[in-house]
């Protein structure tokens, strides 16, 4: 298969062309109008004229070698096409028939067949049931719907596994004055498919930005492929990935089950991937735009350059909401600003240098230089937009933005152009960009806000990406793999825990981790839901800090370990298969005495039905507690969340998700992504949790779960007590695939 080849044929035959077909006329009309420079070949069974043009009767009937063939024909057809054109030679394929695999069983029968019949016979095909491609670097159109004039010529390459939305994308993009490289409507995937496509503007030297339309991620392993290809080589990926509703968790017994759903995985997966996701067409065609235009930015404080105090203040509040920094300005811009800017402006970031810019039309462009100058700014942000209506005389115009156009250019920091509001960019303004090189303008403060904080963060994953393999995306960009980490297959028949918990040390110190093999074969052959006694042994075996806990039968028994352990003590059941103790009472906190024991003890036996196992714990105050969950995602594999934990985990639903692997600076990061994370810094004199601590745990329970092998369907510890230094697992549950 050759997608270079299908993005760039020199000869195209339109096979099913006819005077009866919108998509027929438009293809030859795109073909025609965009500098397609290479022969087209019209084939119509019944021959004749087609368009004004000789028709032949099939492709063995065309003189010349065909590269690409536009197959227009009906569904029952198409194959018959296929074997034709493979006997000619002919290798590549567009096929806009639909009536595949989008219409039911016989189509997706029939789909099969030419999925089947394209990699025997080595042939690239794009569709069935798409539009085509416009390959707008090239001047090669073959595309089955009219595509509005002027055609731009630029740097962001577009995939969308949408028909219908592609020219919407394509309008709005020349409405805001984006060029494209390629745009490709992907149909129904049954040979190329998106990650193809991908690869190919990965390497391709006229695409500096992929922008991609996604229903669905038909193969997890090979986007994260080509996504970890893009980010390492500079080129961002913006994705608009629709599907963001919740559906059932992945697993009933955990809580981490029913904070994971599968968007929530999606989210993460392309977060770590550096994959720009947004939530709109517009946010989709701007942030592309944008990128394309500036490249990678250098940093989040951004000096802020407007006519306007009402502007001013709308960047500020949505500074705050993207994670960009406003900065005050350095005395040496406050001092040389005071002299530019009016007695009755304020000096200050963001800058307003007031409606006076109507009388002194320089007042914009010599406050933008002053503040490009300031040391504390990584970019600017400046408030302009090109002219809408011509003036009588244009040339001021013309000099005023040319005039803007040098200082943006000789800026020694990136200057981000953005307009008030989203508004069309007019022929009149189009050709003053053209002319003075007045750049790429953002269209309007909202969007606007929103594809800076993405190209911001975008930056700062492309520069740990070079960096190394510190991260899920950037460890997978090292190593080459061409998927995401599979685990160890699970090793032996027989499986086997210890009895008990035993930490090595009294505080909870680890213990020496279990190596991946041995614990694999020691949970060989589990099935079900594993208990906190058996859970907490488990993870005790591989180092993870487990508070110390005692199996008991019988009354005496109970009270024999509180009084080991001493007062206060927790009780809790020890039955397997449970999930949720604490709903079912099995828990009961705060025991201080021999009496309350025993009594704790009679309670949680009634509870459940004569269940007469319980654990005895000492009791934990003070501190924080977090979730620390793995689930299986089905698509994705194991994913970490981490949370504010206890019983209020499904109230709070506080989160922050990763893909394994992860190491301890990714779940640091995830620490602080919290929206309770105040409470790990210590509020109200409370002790500051040690995040290293915290993140080595974590990070150390994810690397177990991953050793544990493909059976592991959840492993989850709620709570996780942080208190300074001291981490330590106060219940446990593992939930294996039956």
């Amino acid at each position: 298969m050759s997608v270079e080849a299908l993005f760039n044929p020199g000869s195209i035959a339109l096979v099913g062309a006819t005077d009866k077909s919108g998509w027929s006329i438009s293809t030859l009309l795109n073909l025609r109008t965009y500098g397609f420079a290479g022969p087209v070949h019209l084939v119509n069974p019944r021959g004749g004229t087609v368009h004004g043009a000789p028709a032949h009767r099939s492709l063995a009937e065309v003189p010349a070698p065909v590269d690409l063939a536009y197959v227009m024909v009906p569904t029952g057809a198409v194959l018959g096409v296929l074997r034709e054109g493979a006997k000619l030679g002919i290798r590549c394929y567009v096929i806009l028939t639909a009536g595949f695999g989008e219409a039911g069983p016989e189509g997706a029968r029939l789909e099969s067949e030419i999925s089947a019949f394209a990699e025997e016979n080595d042939l690239t095909i794009l569709g069935p049931n798409g539009n085509g491609y416009i390959n707008a670097a090239a001047g090669i159109t073959p595309y089955g719907l009219p595509i509005p004039q002027p055609l731009l010529r630029g740097s962001v390459g577009v995939v969308l596994q949408s028909g219908a939305l592609a020219s919407s994308v394509l309008g709005f993009a020349q409405a805001r004055n984006v060029g494209i490289s390629l745009l490709t409507s992907m149909g129904n995937e049954s040979v190329v498919s998106v990650t193809d496509v991908v690869d190919h503007l990965v390497d391709d030297p006229a695409t500096k930005v992929i922008a991609l339309f996604l229903e669905t991620i038909r193969d997890p392993a090979e986007f994260s492929r080509v996504a970890r290809r893009a980010l390492l080589a500079g080129k961002p990926i913006v994705a608009l990935k629709i599907g963001r509703s919740r559906l059932a968790s992945h697993t009933a017994q955990a809580h981490t089950g029913a904070l994971v759903g599968d968007d929530d995985v999606i989210d993460a997966a392309l977060r770590q991937l550096g994959v720009i996701r947004v939530r709109s067409l517009e946010d989709l065609v701007i942030t592309a735009g944008l990128l394309a235009s500036v490249g990678p930015l250098p940093g989040r404080r951004v000096g802020v350059v407007t006519p306007s105090g009402g502007a001013s203040e709308i960047i500020a509040d949505r500074a705050e909401d993207e994670g960009l920094e406003l900065p005050p300005f350095a005395p040496s811009t406050v001092a040389r600003l005071a002299e530019i800017v009016p007695s009755f402006g304020t000096v200050q970031n963001p800058l307003d240098v007031t409606g006076y810019v109507l009388i002194d039309r320089t007042l914009l462009g010599r406050a933008l230089e002053a503040v490009t100058a300031d040391p504390g700014i990584d970019l600017v942000m400046l408030l302009s937009e090109p002219p809408r209506v011509a003036p009588p005389d244009p040339a001021p115009v013309f000099a005023l933005y040319a005039a803007s156009a040098r200082r943006i250019a000789e800026s020694p920091v990136p200057v981000v152009v953005v307009s008030n509001v989203l508004t069309d960019v007019t022929e009149f303004g189009r050709a003053v960009q053209e002319e003075t090189g007045f750049p790429y303008v953002v269209g309007g403060i909202e969007h606007g806000m929103s594809a800076i904080g993405a190209a911001v963060r975008w930056s700062a994953a492309h520069t740990r990406a070079l960096a190394g393999p510190a991260s899920f995306a950037a460890t997978a960009l090292a190593s080459g793999e061409a998927g995401l980490t599979s685990t160890p297959a699970i090793a032996s028949e027989e499986a086997g825990v210890p009895d008990a918990p035993a930490p090595a040390t009294a505080d909870g110190e680890p213990t020496e981790a279990r190596s991946p093999v041995s614990a694999s074969a020691a949970v060989a052959g589990a099935t079900g839901v594993w208990g906190e006694h058996r859970a907490a042994a488990l993870l005790a075996s591989a180092g993870v800090p487990i508070v110390p806990s005692e199996l008991v039968g019988d009354e005496a028994a109970a009270v024999a370990a509180a009084e080991r352990f001493g007062f206060p003590v927790v009780l809790k059941t020890a039955a397997e298969g449970l999930g949720h103790k604490s709903d079912l009472g099995g828990v009961r906190l705060g025991l201080s005495s021999p009496e309350e024991v025993r009594l704790a003890y009679r309670e949680v036996v009634a509870a459940l039905a004569g269940e007469a196992a319980a654990l005895v714990q000492p009791q934990r105050d003070g501190g924080v507690e977090l979730l620390v969950g793995v689930v299986r995602d089905p698509a994705w594999g194991l994913t970490l969340a981490v949370g504010l934990g206890g019983i209020w985990v499904e109230v709070l639903r506080d989160t922050a998700l990763r893909i394994l692997p992860v190491d301890a600076r990714s779940v640091r990061e995830a620490l602080t992504e919290l929206r309770g994370a105040a409470l790990l810094r210590g509020v109200r004199g409370g002790e500051p949790a040690d995040l290293d601590a915290v993140a080595e745990v974590v990070a150390r329970v994810a690397a177990f779960a991953e050793s544990l092998g493909d059976r592991l369907e959840s492993l989850e510890i709620n709570p996780l007590l942080v208190r300074g230094s001291h981490v330590e697992a106060l219940d446990a549950l593992v939930t294996w695939r039956t």
